[in-house]
């Protein structure tokens, strides 16, 4: 997120997918249907384009990520086949941040 730039909307409709996660994880599980979601941080998409293409937005989003880069589609494709592998069994309700460590900061 930036200063300046309106997130309530954004912010607000993440925070409901990490609830609803939870909670269909606790409605379904009666049905053995895990339920978790992926949460990415900055990936090249054509939703943050626009941030990507502006050299000094570019530079706060790669200073503020631990991992020093933005993420590529290998950086999330391994995390979504483990979430929908048997190797995640007994995992559900939660969201995995696939963020660079974004949010640890």
């Amino acid at each position: 997120m930036r200063a300046g730039i309106p997130n309530a909307v954004y912010a607000m409709t993440k925070a409901g997918v990490v609830m609803l996660t939870k909670a269909l994880a606790e409605e379904w599980s009666r049905f053995n249907i895990n339920v978790n979601a992926v949460a990415p941080g900055y990936f090249s998409t054509p939703f943050v384009e626009d941030r990507l293409r502006d050299r000094e937005m570019y530079n706060t989003i790669v200073s503020s990520t631990p991992l020093g880069r933005v993420g590529n589609p290998e950086d999330i494709m391994g995390a979504c086949v483990f979430l929908a592998s048997a190797a995640s069994s007994y995992i559900t309700g939660q969201t995995l941040c696939i963020d660079g460590g974004r949010t640890v900061l």
